[in-house]
């Protein structure tokens, strides 16, 4: 009996919070002739329903300029994405004009993607670096970089995992720190002696500053100290910055 109350409190709770997640949809009237659904969030992706004027359609979720809306259709319904533009005209269940949110710092807080290029100096090389990052929480994401360092008596490529923790994502602008690890490739330009490539271990630690631009691009700089674990007996310590943009979606 006290096992069959608890599965009962439990549905009511379960069934409490999925209608709290129903009345936080906005839900708005169409009344431009019609508003065209994609099956994702970007006008790459295809059209494939299209809700005529009158049509009340509740308002999912939002990725930057796109919303994911929910259109009933006889006892069925929609799911799809509209551009914010279409959603300009809509009234709201009262009849009033709906105003549709602009986009808050908590927007970019929410973004998973991150790609992006930097220049800068590698111990007294240019480095040229790409990297793609995915946040895993608003603080913390992995990333992975690939690098060409050019120097006037060596070469070298590196490819790092770094983890980045972002002190205050929800801010337009902020520092940031990184520790990672990989590989770095030399091949020295030396042709009066006899040299030969070599492949070592790598890690580093680092700091840094980002800042929005507009709604998709950010502008980062940062400065890190590598370690390089050679098969000499020594190990060599390096130090980079790096200033460049990154797009985020």
């Amino acid at each position: 009996m006290r096992r069959w109350m608890l599965w009962v409190s439990l549905c009511q709770l379960l069934f409490a919070a999925a209608a709290e997640g129903q009345e936080r949809h906005r839900e708005v009237t169409v009344q431009d002739p019609y508003l065209e659904l994609h099956t994702g969030p970007g006008r790459g992706y295809p059209i494939f329903y299209v809700a005529e004027r009158g049509a009340q359609i509740a308002l999912l979720k939002r990725r930057t300029e796109w919303f994911k809306v929910l259109v009933p259709r006889g006892q069925n319904a929609e799911e799809g994405w509209v551009h914010r533009d279409q959603l300009q005209s809509t009234l709201g269940i009262d009849g009033a004009p709906f105003d549709v949110p602009g986009f808050t710092l908590d927007d970019f807080a929410e973004r998973r993607w991150e790609v992006g290029a930097s220049y800068g100096d590698f111990g007294g090389a240019n480095v040229i670096s790409t990297f793609a990052a995915y946040s895993v929480t608003p603080n913390l994401s992995f990333e992975l970089s690939l690098s060409q360092a050019l120097g006037r008596f060596s070469d070298s490529t590196m490819a790092n995992i770094n983890l980045l923790h972002t002190m205050y994502p929800e801010r337009r602008a902020s520092p940031y720190f990184t520790l990672g690890g990989g590989s770095i490739h030399t091949e020295p330009k030396a042709t009066l002696i006899a040299t030969t490539d070599r492949t070592d271990s790598i890690a580093h630690a680092g700091v840094g500053a980002r800042t929005y631009l507009t709604r998709r691009f950010v502008l980062r700089v940062e400065y890190k100290t590598y370690v390089v674990f050679t098969s000499r007996d020594d190990n060599e310590e390096i130090r980079e910055w790096k200033a460049g943009f990154s797009f985020f979606f």
